[in-house]
């Protein structure tokens, strides 16, 4: 969908997936074990592309990339800072008030210091706010272990099912009000996004 904000936290900065993020994010996918934990196909830099342009034209997806804010003031470039993105999937044909939540931190110097956490948090309370979820799910691959502990120790996220054919698991949010006091630790303001000059 067409996001014309960025969310800024404490400690990473949300903006809108666009082209001049695009080689960075590709040459992020082509990491055999971010395929795995994520469930991705490798795709060619055209095809990525086309996929960006996709993701921001349908109104059932919301992408944002995570930056590291820390980076972002030194470097000033929006690449340089990219550590992740995060997703929201409005693909419930019953009601658009659910969305599939997705996370990825891509760069390995940047897991473990709670930008996962984060900005997971801030998407959600974007949901909440601007879109109108009242229900969050994710599904989550059974071998990938942080993002498991990341939904139900920090989320309050519970298994709702399990498939041995995918190999994955299906979680589902408590209390929303909850999320939200969540997300302000990081104190999360919106402001107009502007695509930076190339």
């Amino acid at each position: 969908m067409k996001i014309e904000v960025r969310i800024v936290g404490r400690g990473v900065v949300l903006v809108p997936y666009r082209p001049h993020h695009v080689e960075k994010y590709h040459g992020w996918m082509q990491d055999e074990e971010l395929q795995q934990l994520t469930a991705s196909e490798p795709l060619s830099l055209d095809e990525e592309y086309k996929m960006q342009q996709s993701w921001q034209e349908d109104q059932d997806k919301a992408t944002f990339i995570i930056l590291d804010k820390a980076l972002l003031d030194v470097s000033a470039s929006e690449v340089e800072a990219m550590v992740g993105d995060v997703n929201l999937f409005l693909n419930d044909q019953d009601s658009k008030q659910v969305a599939e939540t997705e996370i990825m931190v891509a760069e390995a110097s940047a897991r473990r210091k709670g930008f996962g956490r984060e900005a997971m948090l801030l998407m959600m309370q974007y949901g909440i706010e601007t879109l109108n979820i009242t229900r969050f799910t994710a599904k989550i691959s059974m071998d990938n272990n942080p993002s498991l502990a990341l939904f139900h120790k920090s989320f309050g996220f519970q298994e709702v099912s399990r498939s041995d054919v995918f190999q994955e698991v299906t979680l589902e949010t408590g209390e929303i009000p909850h999320l939200q006091q969540l997300a302000q630790e990081y104190c999360p303001t919106q402001m107009p996004y502007q695509s930076p000059q190339l």
